[in-house]
């Protein structure tokens, strides 16, 4: 399970303020009590999708899934800094990317450690 603090989520309320659909996941979120696992499951089941994973492998799934386009160099140094606007404004224009999914999968990333999330693709970068 990974748990978001309060004080995780007022930090991404306050970046994220102008994006409803953000606000809408940090309200779950906080209402799962921090729990991003549960959050994600839920907002997924809501946005018409059918998780076939426990909640748990399945947002490591998401996230690794999208692992690419996350840890592109010119969103790395933001998301080192706990910054997520640019981020999340890039990922709501792939059109192909859950939009409602975006405010746990980067927290998740944030949780795991950008850097720790990151290395698998820099093991092949030159």
């Amino acid at each position: 399970m990974t748990t978001v603090t309060l004080r995780e989520i007022a930090q991404f309320r306050s970046q994220l303020a102008e994006d409803p659909a953000a606000m809408e996941a940090l309200d779950l979120i906080e209402d799962c009590e921090g729990d991003l696992e549960d959050a994600a499951m839920s907002l997924a089941i809501k946005a018409g999708q059918e998780p076939q994973r426990a909640n748990s492998e399945w947002l490591d799934a998401l996230a690794k899934k999208w692992r690419a386009t996350i840890c592109q160099s010119e969103f790395r140094e933001d998301l080192l800094n706990g910054s997520v606007t640019k981020m999340m404004e890039h990922l709501q224009t792939v059109s192909s990317f859950p939009k409602i999914l975006a405010t746990p999968v980067l927290m998740y990333v944030l949780k795991q450690g950008v850097g720790n999330f990151c290395e698998p693709l820099d093991k092949f970068s030159p």
